[in-house]
Order: structure tokens, then C-alpha cells, then sequence
């Protein structure tokens, strides 16, 4: 199997290099009044990715947004002492929205890789870990990314694992607005694969009945990567704001009570490793 390039092998690093490492790369920011404004206004605005599953869906009972990505965006706010206002994005312009000052933050499942951190801030504390999974049918025969090469696949616009599928395994890949839309056209047999975060492919596969004809055979996940809380770029004050959030979530073991409630599985093997080694700094 063919790796990702060195830098984007974030997974790849020991914990606490990893850590140390994106501190450094989040810290080149300056000052900024961000941080001051949502004080201000007693308000923090949030972009969250509702896909369906676990990870955000639309409660049916009152249209409120719930699971992790909502969750996690509303102990933020609580963390800095304001309400919390949850924005709606979609995967194809999330990134538009926080340059565009349409939202404060993002919590909008979006890994960090080099890219993003060109063009975003962010705070440095991961609160997960999440990598690419292929959904394609039981019959397809592919059982490994290779099984890819010369195979259309269907995408997120905007999807950091479009690169590595077509650069690395030769995969024609298109792009879809949405995830859901990118599902769709895999079940309507326009592409042989859907490669979405493993946190949405796992949980449809398991619970929805409709997708009983479809596996995720390939064991290895493509490009697994730190989750960060996204803020634009040179908004120090703010990343720091947050980014003691974060660790107050690891250090107290909120993020993993908050997985377990939400129904997420499996566990994320990264959230133990940093609730322990957070508690072991405050001793």
C-alpha cells in the first residue's frame, strides 16, 4: 500500500510530538480582537456539520441540532462563559464561511493537514482523531485503497482524501456538494466507493437498514488526522481561549463521557491517551 507524503502523516507522530508540533505551527498567530467581540456580545458563533448519525444530526422532535459536532460546539461556548449560536454548514463552503466572518469557529469535522493550516488558525489540542473509510458495495470485489485505481469515487467538495485517492491511488474522483448527495450517487451506481470520515461511514453501515448491501471492507483508514476546533488565521487570543477548552475537555475525561453518550462507536483510541497525559500535567 501506498503511505501519504511525510506531511500529512500526522497520526504517524508520538503523542506528545504531536501536541508540541501543532502548538508551534498554531502559535505563529498575533493578537487579535476576536476574542473581545464575542465577549462583547455574549455570544459565540459556531459552524457545525450536520450529516446525520452520531456526529450531528436535526432532532425531528424540535429542529434542534444534536450529537458530537453540536456538543462539542456548545461546551465551547460554555467554556468561554457565552451562549452559543450554531450555524449550519455544509462541507463544500465551511471553510468560506469562517474567512468570510459569517461564523467565529468551526466545529465541522475538519482534520487538520497542511492545507487548511495555510489558510486557517486553529486550536492545538486535537479532541479526536478521524481518517478516511470507503463505503462500496459487498459484491465490488475491493477489499484495499489500490482496488481504487482507474474507479470513479465519490467525494465531499472540499474533502481532504481527494488528493491521496487520486494522486496516490489513481482513483478518477468526483465531487459531490454533500456527503449525503455523495452517498446517493454511489447507491444510483455512479461510482464504485464513497470515501467519507470513518465517524459517518461506520455508524450508517451499522444502523440503517437501507445500506445492508454495503460494506467498508478496507481495514486501514486513509490519511487519519488530528480534529481541531478552526478559528481564522492570526486570531491568537481566541486560539488560546480555546485551546484551554479543549484541554479542560481531556483533562476532566468530558470528551469521553460525551462519546459514550452520544452513542459514538467504536471508543476513539486517542481520548484516553490525552485525558491521561492532560491529568499527569495538572499533578
Amino acid at each position: 500500500m501506498r503511505h501519504a507524503p511525510a506531511s500529512l502523516r500526522f497520526s504517524a507522530l508520538p503523542l506528545a510530538g504531536l501536541v508540541a508540533a501543532l502548538s508551534l505551527m498554531a502559535g505563529t498567530a498575533h493578537a487579535d480582537a476576536t476574542l473581545d467581540k464575542i465577549k462583547q456580545r455574549g455570544k459565540v458563533s459556531i459552524g457545525v456539520l450536520v450529516n446525520g448519525g452520531p456526529f450531528g444530526s436535526i432532532d425531528p422532535a424540535n429542529q434542534q441540532l444534536v450529537g458530537w459536532n453540536p456538543e462539542l460546539a456548545r461546551a465551547v461556548a460554555k467554556g468561554l462563559g457565552v451562549e452559543a449560536d450554531l450555524v449550519q454548514v455544509q462541507t463544500a463552503t465551511r471553510v468560506q464561511f469562517l474567512q468570510a466572518g459569517k461564523v467565529d469557529l468551526l466545529i465541522a469535522s475538519m482534520e487538520l493537514n497542511p492545507d487548511r493550516a495555510e489558510i486557517l488558525g486553529y486550536a492545538p489540542t486535537p479532541f479526536y482523531r478521524v481518517g478516511g473509510t470507503a463505503a462500496v458495495r459487498k459484491d465490488s470485489g475491493i477489499t484495499k485503497w489500490e482496488d481504487l485505481r482507474g474507479k470513479p469515487v465519490c467525494v465531499s467538495q472540499g474533502s481532504s482524501y481527494a488528493k491521496p485517492l487520486a494522486n496516490d491511488y489513481g482513483a478518477t474522483v468526483q465531487g459531490f456538494k454533500s456527503s449525503s448527495d455523495s452517498l446517493l450517487a454511489l447507491k444510483g451506481g455512479n461510482c464504485v466507493a464513497a470515501v467519507h470520515d470513518s465517524t459517518l461511514i461506520h455508524p450508517l453501515l451499522r444502523t440503517n437498514a437501507e445500506w445492508s448491501q454495503y460494506a467498508a471492507p478496507i481495514a486501514t483508514e486513509l490519511l487519519p488526522a488530528p480534529s481541531v476546533v478552526w478559528t481564522r488565521k492570526g486570531e491568537a487570543d481566541t486560539i488560546a481561549a480555546v485551546d484551554k477548552v479543549v484541554q479542560d475537555w481531556h483533562r476532566t475525561g468530558w470528551l469521553i463521557a460525551t462519546e459514550k453518550r452520544v452513542g459514538i462507536e467504536p471508543a476513539n483510541p486517542l481520548l484516553p491517551e490525552l485525558q491521561a497525559r492532560f491529568k499527569a500535567a495538572t499533578q
